[in-house]
């Protein structure tokens, strides 16, 4: 079994997206059975109930506040630019076919909706571009939503499996999906199976951020979340991401294997950019439908 982030085991759902309380002793155990000491630590000082269920309340203040400290981050790394530096000539290829509709961006996974709002608050995409940020924890949504609203920004957040048909990503070439430090929760087995979902959805593209994995990803991610990261839980997650990451052999053969109408490459960054800002790097799909730029 491939090592945990702690926040895999902290928010679990049913298969009809009801919250399953997490046994902190089951949690506890798993953790330490793999070898994962400090992270059993981590969870055993949790507070939890008299059925020694995790405290739900704790929970997801907890999620709130990694999400925040991801967020700062992102800030930092100029993450949402560089998402917006890949989406905006791929909504512009989506336009030519979408027959006068808007484009529609989904952000699957996206936590408290960091990326989405920053597209909708500087308008990085054009005007008739419709801005949506999904997620399985309904904490988050709402989180993400509160702050929309907040701000006044045109984009929406839904609680929902992204690839349910239906869900949210329409059938027909005006969707194009998208994700950041997702691809390296998703088991090497069922990479080829992600990719499949959004091809049976005929999505026009798709451009998935995660972490590089090598030396300088890992180093950097240490450097970064010791002097940045207040969370243990921040500390801890961040480094079992890197290591957990998939290369990009991996993640090509796998988007080739299930979305083999998609024209797709790995985005490597300019030689000239800042080696901190590489950590962060999309797998980019586009449908064979689409001319190409």
């Amino acid at each position: 079994m491939r090592e945990l982030e702690i926040t895999d085991l902290l928010w679990q759902a049913d298969t009809a997206g009801h919250r399953v309380p997490v046994v902190q002793s089951e949690a506890v155990s798993l953790l330490a059975g793999l070898g994962q000491r400090r992270a059993a630590r981590i969870v055993a000082r949790m507070p939890s109930d008299s059925r020694g269920v995790l405290d739900p309340g704790y929970v997801d203040d907890l999620m709130i506040r990694v999400h925040g400290e991801i967020e700062r981050l992102s800030e930092r790394l100029r993450f949402a630019r560089r998402v917006a530096g890949v989406l905006a000539p791929l909504v512009t290829q989506v336009k030519t076919m979408a027959s006068g509709r808007a484009v529609r961006v989904v952000d699957v996974g996206c936590g408290v909706g960091s990326v989405v709002r920053w597209l909708a608050a500087t308008s990085a995409l054009g005007t008739s571009v419709d801005l949506v940020g999904i997620d399985v924890n309904a904490t988050l949504v709402s989180a993400a939503s509160r702050m929309a609203s907040r701000d006044g920004l045109r984009c929406r957040f839904i609680r929902a499996d992204a690839f349910t048909p239906g869900a949210v990503i329409e059938e027909g070439p005006r969707t194009v999906v998208i994700s950041s430090g997702l691809l390296h929760h998703v088991p090497a087995p069922e990479l080829s199976g992600f990719f499949a979902a959004q091809a049976r959805l005929d999505v026009a593209a798709f451009a998935h951020w995660d972490i590089v994995p090598c030396l300088w990803s890992t180093l950097g991610a240490w450097v970064l979340l010791r002097t940045r990261m207040r969370e243990q839980v921040c500390r801890h997650d961040g480094l079992v991401s890197a290591r957990r990451a998939h290369p990009a052999s991996a993640l090509l053969g796998a988007a080739r294997a299930g979305a083999p109408e998609y024209r797709v490459r790995i985005a490597e960054e300019s030689p000239w950019r800042t080696r901190a800002l590489d950590v962060l790097r999309p797998i980019v799909g586009v449908s064979a439908a689409l001319p190409q730029a």
